[in-house]
């Protein structure tokens, strides 16, 4: 299984889970599993072209998906997913 880690703003989506655990795939059908187990999550994480939000970066085993494959990155068995809402400042 992959496990991926829910950030804190999006746990009332998930039955409040800090982690859920998916099936190997890529990142895109991880979040298709997320969607299917827990309606409204995947419009939390895509935009409607269906493409990650500007507003989320995702994270594969600590290396951002943006420089791997993006929804394409490949998911086996044991890796380490992170969802991490980005928040602007200054």
């Amino acid at each position: 299984m992959i496990s991926i880690s829910i950030p804190p703003t999006l746990r009332r989506f998930c039955g409040d889970q800090s982690t859920v655990d998916v099936s190997p795939g890529t990142v895109a059908t991880a979040v298709g599993e997320l969607h299917d187990r827990f309606n409204g999550i995947r419009d939390r994480l895509l935009d409607s072209g269906g493409s990650i939000r500007g507003s989320v970066l995702i994270f594969v085993n600590q290396e951002d998906i943006r420089f791997l494959q993006g929804q394409e990155t490949p998911l086996k068995e044991g890796d380490e997913v992170s969802i991490i809402p980005a928040f602007a400042g200054g």
